[in-house]
């Protein structure tokens, strides 16, 4: 059966380039490489866009438009999407490498930074990541069942995904109910007694992590309160001349909330607690889930965005029955055939290409580690697609020799008992999903089972 993917073109005049992940990065290298070569994205989930779908805040519907872009990368003559594909399991680095010229990691980041503090396991503390993806439908996520019948819940982070999970758990269910957050996760924040989110950061305001957008969506959020401590900003003021119009107008805002408190008659109040890491997480008398965490009081040592924190001895706890680590995401190693760098949990690499292996490239996160927005993670995946097409042009990839590519890599995985998912059956599953969200006056409602998103896509 010809594949779709090199369709009008001779197998041999086309190089044929694999990519790991079908999420932003992915696609974004894709979108580049279909000028020079033929593309097969390989994901391990039936269903694609990586972290547009599952990381994208369900009321940001505009910043998920990009996958409108996607989609047209994907039905690109030359493009191929296989879904339900787990590299590195299914498949090694070094089969896929085999059947094409040239391999792109781009899988993202699916591990979570670690807090390293005694109670971080206790139940009622959880990764932003796994919270995120909880209320955002990815399927490893969906038995989470967060107990939010805690009046206090405590973020630790100051990112924009901190600021996200905050504006979930305090933003009106009326606010949510068209969105595509998942009903399990709406039913749940509808019953929420959550009244009050303090974000946490170990350094000060001016080295805050987040973007305008998102302190402007907290700080305006109906019904909620802004609720600092003033101290914080101390000698604020006078530094404000100096700063970088963006982190200037990010600070005259945070300043302004703190100025003018908000609404005594707010039912909700959200705000930051600066200069404070945390050092331990609290048990109840029974020792079986958390109730509370300790803070240290950290002082800054130097200024601007390299003031570093550091701890004075005193100590603060806060009683809280939800903790959320907002720390960062991980890259995870996905093959031992592939180089990796368990300190900066990023593939090394040189501007895309692979350490100390020809033919091996990287995007996106996995790339530079998990930071920036999906603008950010655009610009890096081209520059990996410039630098590989740029190699295929000086000739440091041999394209000489025919490669098999997909028919090869899926009738591999046939022999495995593994089938994948094209891009033409994930229509079926984003079909069923806009369906069943129409009944219930939503963009879609997310298929949260991947047994069942299989079905769907093969009926």
């Amino acid at each position: 059966m010809p594949l779709r993917c090199v369709r009008g073109l001779s197998s041999s005049s086309s190089p044929r380039v694999c990519i790991v992940g079908g999420g932003p990065a992915g696609f974004y290298t894709a979108q580049q490489l279909l000028k020079n070569a033929a593309v097969d994205i390989y994901e391990r989930l039936p269903v694609p866009f990586g972290l547009v779908r599952f990381g994208v805040a369900p009321d940001h519907p505009e910043v998920k438009n990009v996958i409108n872009t996607f989609t047209q990368t994907a039905q690109h003559e030359r493009c191929s999407f296989h879904g339900n594909v787990n590299v590195g399991k299914d498949v090694t680095i070094d089969e896929l490498r085999q059947a094409y010229h040239a391999v792109v990691l781009s899988y993202g980041a699916e591990g979570n930074r670690s807090m390293g503090i005694p109670g971080e396991d206790l139940p009622g503390v959880f990764s932003a990541k796994d919270f995120v993806g909880w209320y955002n439908g990815l399927p490893s996520n969906k038995e989470l069942h967060p107990d939010l019948s805690f009046e206090t819940a405590v973020i630790l982070g100051q990112g924009n995904v901190a600021l996200d999970v905050a504006r979930i758990l305090l933003a009106p269910v009326e606010m949510l109910k068209e969105t595509d957050i998942t009903q399990n996760a709406l039913e749940a924040l509808a019953g929420s007694k959550v009244r009050r989110v303090l974000i946490v950061g170990r350094r000060g305001p001016l080295q805050i992590a987040c973007t305008i957008k998102e302190l402007r969506e907290m700080v305006n959020l109906p019904n909620t309160r802004a609720d600092m401590l003033p101290a914080d900003f101390e000698g604020i003021a006078e530094a404000l001349k100096d700063l970088p119009r963006p982190r200037k107008r990010l600070t005259e805002l945070m300043m302004k909330a703190v100025k003018e408190g908000g609404d005594d008659k707010a039912e909700k109040c959200c705000g930051f607690r600066f200069f404070r890491s945390p050092v331990e997480v609290l048990a109840g008398a029974d020792g079986k889930r958390a109730t509370g965490i300790r803070l240290a009081l950290n002082k800054l040592e130097g200024s601007g965005e390299s003031a570093r924190a550091e701890v004075t001895g005193q100590l603060e706890d806060v009683d809280c029955g939800l903790i959320i680590s907002s720390i960062g995401y991980k890259s995870i190693p996905i093959d031992p055939a592939v180089p990796f760098d368990p300190r900066r949990a990023i593939v090394p690499n040189e501007m895309g290409r692979v350490q100390d292996t020809a033919g091996l490239y990287c995007s996106g996160w996995v790339k530079r580690g998990p930071t920036g927005v999906i603008a950010t993670t655009m610009n890096d995946s081209f520059d990996t697609a410039h630098v590989l097409i740029q190699d295929m042009e000086a000739g440091k990839l041999d394209l000489s020799v025919n490669k098999p590519g997909a028919q090869a890599i899926t009738a591999l995985l046939q022999t495995r008992g593994v089938r994948t998912v094209l891009f033409s059956q994930w229509e079926k599953i984003n079909a069923e999903e806009e369906k069943r969200g129409k009944s219930q006056g939503k963009a879609r409602e997310k298929l949260l089972d991947v047994d069942e998103m299989l079905k769907i896509a093969w009926s």
